[in-house]
């Protein structure tokens, strides 16, 4: 009986994570039907088109529309584009959907609308995204005098004009498919008020609950920015003149547009310089002509810096542009100091940044499109000191997905949602639930509203599946792949309990803040195990290393004994001395090392040295992200690709360490702001915090430090020069001067 009552509980504790027990029911209270048709089923990369005619007499101030598809939709209302690629990867739980909600008022008139939506069903799993088996769509929009539900008035059909490409294909982590299109079987105007033609009855009507689609989850993040189509920066042919290759400003999600003049039957191929992903396929497209003057827009987002058109012989191109779109959000005016390097390191890490964002946090948006964790937490710090609060929402979304798949047994693992993955690594859970991960994620946007809801399967992971020795260290996990770091001389004893330490660091703050006080207690007293048995296994008066170790000494190692806090004072010179000789950080856990000597006091080597890691890759002028190793090919790391995620660290310590800018309270309510220039003479940074936004910019002159700041209402700092008493300010523009 017992065990019963603990199965049912987990199962209660599964469901609360996706949402509050008020919204576990969205399900039970949908009027409309899943729709779908006749001979349609979970096909990869299947199209399907809707279309609803609504007479109206009056028209609410608002109507919100909820719309649900597994997995992505296009809507118009009376020939206007409402949403483009609505719809988020599926799996805020195992057995989960996310649903949008749309403001349609604005788009209806008195009299006839017509509503039409195109969907588009994956139809496999991959790295970020669970196939639910169920093509079709499911829509609502109910006021007073209004009730638009999807039913059997409805019209559609199964969209055959979109096609699968031949091989290749993407890789098998992407649940994307390419996509061909052949306009010789396009059902012109089918979204048009005015199109007149037939289309098929609705044969499939299903409850909700009959569906394979699970909970209902409202999305969490916003829907996608449309930037619009645009031209090209600058357009080259081959020499054969057989493929257009289209610059763009910068690395970013787009689709393809094009506009010929073609015989029927002639192929375009369209993908970007981003389609081996580093060293695997990503997605491509293909459109086969009509006879005469056409247009057409490939909907499936690819990234890059150039897109390439390769064109047959019988094709005239009359224009090409493409279309933007991208996580809503906008970015704070850039870090700037006198250096210019650090300029272009910090706009190419918040370039990275950006374009690693969507439905999830990815490592990389070619390869993989994956929210493997590791990447996350570099992530989510970088977002505090380059992006506006709506940003904020990602991480957010990403914790709750975390922890709604923690396996039965406990484990934690990531890249989810995933159809096709289940591996954990222990180190990157760690990093994930820790100081650096959730409680990064709410000290500096001061949202605890995920605490209490994530606490006890956080304290399930931490004191269940991990042990600890009887000197109160702990003990290296195997898990499923064990891996700290890419690369080689990875110490894996030192790092496992830097990691622990700063996840119990982290729990134990949160115990704090939901009153769990024994709880509080027993972690406390875990980390002074931990404290006091640290450095009797570890230090061997030369560095930190485990026993049993061989390889080089890992600076990785003495980092994180810095930035954990179990590396005392006393121990600096030497670890300093360590970092200048120890070389063997990728960029991911690079950002740690950085940090530490910071920590140290060590502002013109951490700038040195970030010099030294990043210049060879900024070295290659025609990119705008930040790679996965140190350079292309067998310079770097993994896969290899040119837009990695986790590789943006320095963008945070810039903000935070060299122009001194942390929060002491949550949300940056109030702020320590501490510079360490370095060798540098001047820098700037803003914030755009949940309060207002923060600017700080830092100066040398004749001897002396201004610092000037600018502290939104309700809040104040508090500013720490080199030598003398911090000052502290209000809210307000100021100037502060001393000798240094």
């Amino acid at each position: 009986m017992k065990k019963l009552l603990f199965i049912t509980g987990l199962v209660l504790c599964c469901l609360s994570t996706v949402q509050s027990v008020e919204e576990q029911s969205e399900k039970e209270r949908w009027t409309g039907k899943w729709i779908s048709f006749e001979h349609s089923q979970s096909t990869p990369n299947m199209w399907l088109i809707y279309r609803k005619e609504v007479a109206l007499t009056d028209i609410p101030t608002s109507l919100i529309a909820r719309i649900a598809v597994d997995s992505k939709y296009w809507l118009w209302i009376n020939d206007r584009l409402v949403v483009f690629e609505g719809g988020l990867k599926r799996g805020p739980a195992r057995n989960a959907t996310y649903y949008d909600e749309v403001e349609i008022a604005p788009y209806l008139t008195a009299g006839d609308n017509t509503i039409a939506v195109l969907v588009w069903h994956f139809g496999k799993n991959g790295f970020s995204h669970m196939n639910s088996g169920t093509a079709g769509l499911l829509f609502e929009a109910i006021a007073a005098d209004v009730d638009i539900i999807s039913d059997s008035s409805w019209r559609g059909m199964i969209y055959d004009a979109y096609q699968d490409t031949d091989a290749p294909h993407p890789n098998y982590r992407l649940s994307e498919s390419n996509i061909r299109f052949d306009a010789r079987k396009e059902l012109s105007g089918w979204n048009k008020k005015s199109f007149s033609g037939n289309l098929h009855h609705i044969s499939q009507i299903d409850d909700i609950r009959d569906t394979q689609l699970g909970q209902l989850v409202k999305r969490p993040i916003p829907l996608w920015k449309d930037y619009g189509l645009a031209d090209y920066t600058h357009i080259r042919k081959s020499a054969k003149g057989d493929t257009l290759f289209c610059r763009l400003p910068y690395n970013c999600h787009v689709t393809p547009f094009l506009k010929v003049k073609s015989p029927a039957g002639e192929m375009i191929k369209m993908q970007t310089d981003n389609y081996w992903g580093g060293s695997q396929l990503n997605v491509r497209a293909e459109y086969i002509t009509r006879d005469g003057e056409q247009e057409y827009e490939s909907l499936g987002w690819m990234n890059g810096h150039e897109v390439w058109y390769i064109l047959p012989e019988g094709a005239e191109v009359l224009e090409v542009k493409y279309r933007e779109t991208g996580y809503d959000t906008e970015f704070v005016e850039a870090f700037r100091c006198d250096e210019p390097f650090y300029n272009e390191l910090w706009m190419r890490s918040a370039r990275t940044l950006y374009v690693t964002m969507r439905d999830t946090y990815m490592d990389c948006p070619d390869r993989e499109r994956a929210q493997w964790w590791g990447d996350e937490v570099n992530e989510l710090g970088e977002t505090f000191y380059a992006l506006t609060p709506s940003s904020y929402k990602l991480a957010l979304k990403g914790i709750y997905e975390l922890m709604n798949w923690q396996r039965t047994n406990g484990v934690l693992y990531s890249p989810v949602p995933a159809g096709n993955w289940g591996k954990e690594l222990p180190l990157q859970m760690l990093a994930s639930v820790g100081w650096y991960g959730f409680y990064t994620q709410y000290y500096y946007s001061a949202d605890s509203s995920f605490i209490p809801v994530i606490y006890d399967r956080l304290h399930r992971y931490l004191h269940k599946v991990w042990k600890v020795d009887y000197n109160g260290l702990a003990v290296e996990r195997q898990g499923d792949w064990t891996w700290g770091d890419w690369g080689e001389n990875v110490d894996m004893g030192v790092l496992t309990n830097c990691w622990y330490y700063l996840a119990l660091k982290a729990e134990r703050e949160f115990a704090l803040i939901l009153g769990k006080t024994q709880d509080a207690e027993e972690i406390q007293q875990m980390m002074s195990g931990i404290e006091k048995s640290f450095d009797l296994k570890f230090w061997t008066d030369t560095a930190y290393r485990s026993p049993g170790y061989k390889g080089e000494t890992d600076d990785r190692a003495q980092a994180m004994a810095v930035v954990s806090g179990l590396a005392s004072e006393d121990k600096y010179p030497v670890l300093t001395e360590i970092l200048k000789k120890e070389y063997h950080a990728s960029p991911y856990m690079e950002k740690y090392v950085l940090e530490a000597l910071f920590i140290m006091n060590e502002p013109d080597f951490a700038l040195e040295r970030m010099k030294q890691r990043y210049r060879r890759m900024l070295s290659y002028e025609e990119y705008t992200t930040l790679f996965e190793g140190w350079g292309i090919g067998a310079e770097g790391f993994g896969g290899g690709t040119i837009n990695h995620a986790w590789s943006g660290g320095p963008l945070t310590l810039l903000s935070q360490k060299v122009c001194g800018v942390e929060p002491t309270s949550p949300g940056f309510r109030t702020i320590r702001v501490a510079p360490q220039l370095g060798f540098l003479k001047e820098a700037s940074t803003t914030i755009a915090s949940v309060y207002g936004e923060i600017k700080v910019s830092v100066s040398l002159n004749n001897g002396k430090m201004i610092i000037r700041i600018n502290v939104p209402e309700r809040v104040s700092a508090e500013v720490v020069f080199p030598e003398g008493e911090p000052v502290t300010v209000g809210s307000g523009n100021h100037v502060l001067v001393r000798e240094i």
